[in-house]
């Protein structure tokens, strides 16, 4: 998938959704109410439109992302915290991590256990960590990715601890992206 997200390969109804980039903060954010009646009208019949899903999990991981895209938190807990997958228990962390509930997206996180995104998530992220200051330094030297010291990076950014905010954000979404991506194969079988 390299680091281009091309929401055009997941249909027009993720794509009208997903396909502007959204570098959302670290925090909760203010949910982006532009889109409020597409997200609602969002189901897995409509979101996969015509379709074959073959891991109805997957799928509302999928509706589940694309309501933290757009910074509705509760609306993704709700469906994050009932899908019971490893890629659930990833949304689910993820959420936590923004709300920002540390140790409950950590909690999350030990569920995951080692995620196949993590691979290409340490690669990228060290990547994009080539000019960040020493508190995020890890990120290049990591030979597996640490979702418990990504959380720790990013509650230290928040609370103004270090100045990695920026590198967190794009972290964070190419996290996003490549979760999404893996959720979206995963439910139509691929």
């Amino acid at each position: 998938m390299g680091n281009t997200f091309d929401a055009t390969q997941y249909g027009s109804v993720f794509a009208e959704l997903v396909g502007e980039r959204r570098l959302n903060p670290l925090d909760p954010g203010s949910p982006n109410g532009d889109v409020r009646d597409l997200l609602d009208a969002l189901g897995v019949q409509t979101a996969f439109e015509g379709q074959s899903v073959v891991d109805e999990d997957m799928a509302q991981g999928c509706i589940s992302a694309v309501w933290l895209y757009h910074n509705f938190l509760d609306e993704s807990h709700t469906l994050s915290q009932n899908i019971p997958t490893e890629t659930g228990s990833y949304w689910h962390g993820i959420m936590h991590r923004r709300e920002p509930d540390f140790s409950n997206s950590k909690y999350w996180f030990r569920k995951v256990g080692d995620h196949p995104v993590f691979d290409d998530l340490v690669t990228e992220a060290a990547a994009l960590e080539k000019d960040a200051d020493d508190s995020a330094a890890f990120l290049s030297g990591q030979t597996s990715w640490d979702p418990f010291a990504f959380v720790d990076l990013c509650e230290s950014a928040l609370s103004g601890g270090s100045p990695a905010e920026s590198l967190c954000r794009e972290v964070q979404l190419r996290e996003w992206e490549l979760l999404f991506d893996f959720s979206y194969r995963k439910a139509l079988g691929k």
